[in-house]
């Protein structure tokens, strides 16, 4: 279906590494976003070939947005940048980890991660391994 997917027709990205992807149906493999100091995970996103090409060529974080059907470079509206300091990909494929110097808040609610809600805490009687503090 037109419009459907992102892949562009000439992604310049390397074709060894095109080769290890394995993307969804619409072309798109998930990104984790993860601080490089700290191992805090900050958020999610979406690539395709293009995206990822785009990260490793400028150093900041391109994600696909399944939303607008368009690309987008982290912080550059809100000014909350991410910086690019490793990318690697996991042994399927289908999944990429981008570690990043975070500028400012990752979520665009303005928390610092778009990870803050422990569900276990809101749930009652949940059993934890003995001897093992959650």
């Amino acid at each position: 279906m037109p419009g459907d997917t992102p892949l562009a027709p000439s992604s310049g990205l390397d074709p060894e590494i095109a080769a290890r992807l394995s993307r969804d149906a619409q072309g798109l493999v998930v990104a984790v976003v993860q601080r490089h100091d700290s191992g805090e995970v900050l958020m999610v996103g979406w690539m395709d070939d293009e995206a990822l090409h785009r990260t490793l060529t400028t150093g900041r974080t391109t994600f696909w947005s399944r939303s607008r059907r368009a690309y987008w470079v982290k912080g550059e509206t809100s000014g909350h940048r991410q910086w690019v300091k490793e990318v690697r990909l996991d042994c399927d494929g289908d999944s990429i980890l981008v570690k990043v110097d975070q500028e400012g808040p990752a979520c665009h609610t303005g928390d610092r991660t778009c990870f803050d809600a422990d569900l276990l805490d809101a749930v009652v009687g949940v059993p934890t391994p003995q001897g093992v503090p959650r």
